[in-house]
């Protein structure tokens, strides 16, 4: 475990200790957000705590991360993964402090997708076997992967609206993510997974009781973050035929990846195109903001913020431990399976809401 518990603790205790003074600032410069009509909140809340986390992320991760002469070549990847946080935090600050326009925003995601697929090399080669396509050309994975950075950091964003969720299913995912880099060897994206655990177990502490948000500037980082694990996880388990006998014997290998990925992310992935879906077919703009995410309908059930991301945190883990078991189905199959239990589950619970709103009109 050498550095992957220091890398935790580090980050941990700076974003434990970062977090009162930004309380205090924002509360004296009215950086808050106000209670409103689509709010889960009754009163005024500080909105920086992205601000804690990302120091805690920053310091630990560039901290522990090995960067002597030997390792430098294998790990120089990073400082491109760090200048795209930069770039995500710099756009999250500003929008959390002065709104910016959808266009700028997606502008800066966009920036930070690219600087990851083509100077640190996260990029997606093989469709594993998805319609009968295995190996696909270059400005397909490209555009493939650009794609599924942007849909992973918008997913994370999206779901933070209710106390604790985005960083529970944050520390979810980082513990998965982390602990399968761990067991293959990949020390460098395990403290990379341990550091963002370590911030968000320690913003969670003040988050839970209401006494600051993490605002975008913490939720877009959340969906880097689980964009980077979760492409390299995929790329990483990626055979080829050089290394196709060393893959089927390697026990840390996961088949059907791309379903298994899905699976980890299934909460954010599964709420976002959902809710896009419902509004295109309503004939609104997929972005334009209602009441209709997973964590709002258990709210409206009435459940409390604990209660709600406690329910989808454990929901999360289940089907986590569903794909690792089933990852030997075939990767479409793994997929449908998914994505078809997640309708359902969500289909339960928009069934009780309606049963419980006709009782209160009954």
């Amino acid at each position: 475990m050498v550095a992957i518990i220091p890398a935790f603790l580090t980050a941990f205790l700076i974003t434990y200790f970062a977090i009162p003074s930004i309380i205090r600032i924002a509360i004296e410069k009215n950086l808050v957000d106000e209670p409103g009509e689509r709010r889960s909140h009754s009163q005024s809340v500080p909105t920086l705590g992205g601000l804690g986390i990302f120091a805690g992320l920053i310091f630990a991760t560039t901290f522990w991360i090995p960067f002597d002469f030997q390792t430098y070549q294998e790990h120089k990847y990073v400082q491109y993964m760090l200048c795209a946080f930069i770039i995500i935090f710099l756009i999250g600050a500003k929008d959390d402090i002065i709104p910016l326009s959808p266009i700028k925003k997606m502008g800066g995601q966009v920036l930070a997708a690219f600087i990851l697929v083509q100077y640190a090399g996260i990029q997606i080669t093989n469709l594993y076997g998805i319609l009968g396509i295995q190996d696909i050309p270059y400005w397909v994975g490209f555009c493939i992967t650009m794609f599924s950075i942007i849909v992973i950091i918008n997913a994370l964003n999206l779901i933070d609206g209710i106390n604790g969720l985005s960083g529970t299913i944050g520390v979810i995912l980082c513990f998965t993510f982390g602990g399968w880099f761990y067991l293959s060897g990949r020390l460098d994206l395990a403290v990379l997974a341990a550091s963002m655990a370590g911030a968000l177990v320690a913003f969670l502490r003040y988050n839970v009781a209401s006494e600051i948000f993490m605002g975008d500037t913490g939720s877009l980082l959340i969906g880097l973050a689980a964009s980077v694990l979760a492409l390299s996880f995929i790329q990483a388990n990626t055979p080829t035929v050089v290394n196709f006998e060393q893959f089927q014997q390697n026990i840390y290998s996961v088949q059907s990846v791309p379903a298994v990925a899905i699976g980890i992310l299934i909460i954010p992935l599964f709420d976002t195109l959902r809710v896009f879906t419902l509004r295109v077919l309503k004939r609104r703009s997929p972005f334009s903001p209602d009441r209709t995410h997973i964590h709002h309908l258990l709210i409206d059930l009435g459940y409390s913020h604990l209660q709600a991301t406690a329910i989808l945190g454990v929901v999360n883990v289940v089907f986590i431990i569903l794909v690792f078991s089933l990852q030997s189905i075939g990767t479409l199959e793994l997929i449908l399976l998914v994505i078809g239990l997640a309708a359902a589950l969500t289909a339960l619970v928009n069934w009780r809401l309606n049963v419980k709103i006709k009782k209160g009109h009954a």
